[in-house]
């Protein structure tokens, strides 16, 4: 097949055939990011406070996900994409599993929020809501393999996920100065349940004026946790009224502060400002796991109105639909500044 017809019509005017001997050229990777290893980090103190402050990202290694699993998702990915545009649009839009292309921004049933030519965004992509995934029956051998390795990969996510927000917790002192986040609530607010994965494809193109892979924006979750290409750079990040491209590295994971965590952190941590350039020369693969807040749980601190992530959720939908963006964590500011 050719392998534009695995993207959708609208991509195809920028797509070209990419070419797997081309090293990535593109601009001013960077390699300085706190490198920050998950089984020293209650050690790594002050390393760790320095990048949730100054940069709301890391890269995490010693990980403990199998190098193998990391690789074998991407190759999963890939084949998934390489479908036919029509053939994922007819059999990734089972619930739970949704297909969605040209933005991210997606209500809770996947129903895309906006995709106009102000907001449009060179991706395509599947959202995955893990607490669902042992009841999905796909179709496609290819979308069982990618169930089957997702919940495996799960497993590694939430340990992670949880280790990282215990120490941050312990950081930020907020088992004592907060009494919604006593040491045994700390599940709620890093929920297995409300976890989600997205796999995203974004098109080479020749054009990189085109447009964004996706545009600048900030997580809505806790953290995220991103396993990227290890060939080709994409992710930008906003560091000092700069953007940054972060250099691919394999066998390691770049984790990132979302708008839940800086609300917690009473704005000491950062929920990163960041978006994805298009590469001219290749195509390039990134699988991102998303942890969320239960749907109780209530977010309280002192330059915030207490929310949950639910009512967060619906006031950045009506936000998208009304306004074409997302305004976030200045609405429930208790002076709201936008």
């Amino acid at each position: 097949m050719n392998n534009l017809e695995s993207y959708p019509p609208i991509l195809r005017n920028c797509c070209h055939h990419y070419h797997h001997h081309h090293h990535d050229s593109n601009i001013d990777l960077i390699d300085d990011l706190a490198v920050i290893d998950l089984e020293l980090l209650e050690q790594e103190k002050e390393r760790f406070e320095d990048a949730c402050k100054d940069w709301g990202l890391f890269r995490l290694v010693n990980h403990g996900i199998p190098l193998t699993l990391l690789k074998q998702l991407q190759e999963e990915a890939k084949e998934l994409f390489s479908m036919s545009y029509e053939t994922k649009h007819a059999t990734c839009t089972e619930s739970p599993i949704t297909y969605f292309w040209g933005t991210p921004a997606l209500t809770p049933t996947g129903t895309a929020l906006c995709r106009g030519p102000k907001n449009f965004n060179w991706v395509e992509g599947l959202d995955v809501p893990l607490g669902q995934l042992s009841k999905f029956q796909p179709q496609l051998p290819t979308l069982d393999s990618i169930r089957l390795l997702l919940m495996e990969y799960e497993t590694h996510l939430s340990r992670i996920a949880t280790t990282i927000f215990k120490v941050m917790m312990k950081n930020l002192d907020l088992n004592n100065n907060n009494m919604m986040m006593k040491q045994t609530e700390c599940c709620s607010y890093v929920s297995r349940e409300t976890g989600m994965v997205r796999m995203y494809r974004y098109p080479a193109c020749s054009d990189t004026s085109i447009g964004w892979g996706m545009e600048v924006h900030t997580d809505s979750s806790v953290l995220s946790i991103l396993n990227q290409d290890d060939q080709v750079s994409g992710l930008q990040v906003l560091k000092d009224d700069q953007w940054l491209t972060v250099k691919p590295i394999s066998n390691t994971l770049i984790v990132n502060l979302g708008d839940m965590m800086q609300a917690m952190s009473n704005d000491k941590y950062k929920s990163v400002q960041h978006r994805v350039r298009v590469n001219k020369e290749r195509e390039r693969i990134s699988i991102c796991y998303f942890v969320f807040p239960s749907e109780g749980a209530v977010i309280e601190s002192p330059n915030y109105k207490p929310f949950t992530y639910n009512e967060f959720r619906e006031q950045v939908q009506q936000d998208v639909k009304a306004l074409g963006y997302k305004v976030g964590l200045p609405r429930f500011k208790h002076s709201q500044h936008f």
